[in-house]
């Protein structure tokens, strides 16, 4: 596809609630390495700029997304404030970090609010478009879900979502509030036990927003896991590997969100123009 035509619409568009994204989205993890490629501040605004140049509207950020050298909310606050209307920006909570970068424990449900506050501070809006609850070792998620439901309620969140989640927390939720988007690891060869799971969010509506499709493996070491099959349509296709594992999750269903992320305008560029990217059957058959 010449890249003069190359947009993020290409894959079609879904709706969390009342907000319609475009299907491959952006997710911000990536901008707070710490690598060469990352660590020039002026390249990482204008990947984020060009990302939405190019029709992203959905981006995927938290406040515990951070390093040394920068917060992904504070880049994101950066390079696109004022916003544009159509810009959504999905959050997470419940996990914490120390100025260290350390891991702190879930956040109880009453510090919920702090954290929610923190994303409001960090990117500089009075409401949150979606906010996905974290969770870690919970056999429940409802009260924690509630918390966040009572400041949807306020306002200070327009929808909700769930990350990291086993398939009873979805129903767990759903009792309590709406939930638009599930986030959780999955691709090619990451989790596939959840392939049920994955269809079932798809016949209640609910998106399902992959992480580490691209990584696998590799996961924050920003590689791309090494898989046969994958590079084989790689090589016939001429096209990446990554860009072959977006267009295998984009295939799952059209609730199906990707959000690859990258510091790097040329793959910034080569991810989007994976959702013109159509496998055929056999090439589907062949990643089974």
């Amino acid at each position: 596809m010449p890249i003069s035509t190359i947009t993020a619409a290409s894959a079609g568009t879904w709706t969390l609630g009342d907000l319609t994204v475009n299907r491959i989205g952006f997710g911000a993890m990536r901008l707070t390495s710490t690598g060469s490629a990352a660590s020039d501040r002026d390249r990482v605004v204008g990947v984020l700029r060009r990302a939405v140049e190019l029709g992203v509207n959905h981006i995927d950020t938290a406040a515990f997304y951070f390093s040394p050298l920068r917060s992904a909310n504070e880049i994101i606050n950066t390079a696109l404030s004022p916003y544009v209307d159509d810009l959504v920006i999905t959050t997470k909570v419940g996990p914490g970090r120390d100025p260290s970068g350390g891991w702190l424990p879930l956040a109880r449900p009453d510090e919920l609010r702090g954290q929610v506050e923190e994303n409001l501070r960090q990117l500089g809006r009075d409401h949150l478009d979606v906010v996905n609850l974290r969770q870690h070792g919970l056999e429940s998620v409802a009260e924690h879900f509630g918390a966040l439901a009572d400041l949807r309620e306020a306002g200070l969140i327009r929808h909700l979502g769930l990350s990291n989640i086993r398939p009873q927390h979805l129903a767990q939720a759903q009792a309590i509030a709406p939930v638009v988007c599930v986030q959780n690891p999955y691709g090619v060869d990451t989790r596939r036990m959840h392939d049920q799971f994955v269809r079932t969010c798809g016949e209640q509506g609910v998106a399902f927003v992959p992480f580490f499709a691209i990584a696998g493996d590799a996961r924050e070491a920003g590689g791309v896991a090494a898989n046969t099959a994958v590079q084989a349509i790689a090589h016939a296709r001429g096209v990446t590997p990554a860009q072959v594992r977006i267009a295998w999750t984009l295939s799952r269903g059209p609730h199906l969100l990707a959000i690859p992320g990258t510091s790097n305008p040329e793959h910034l560029v080569e991810n989007l123009a994976a959702g013109a990217l159509v496998l055929s059957p056999d090439e589907l058959a062949s990643l089974e």
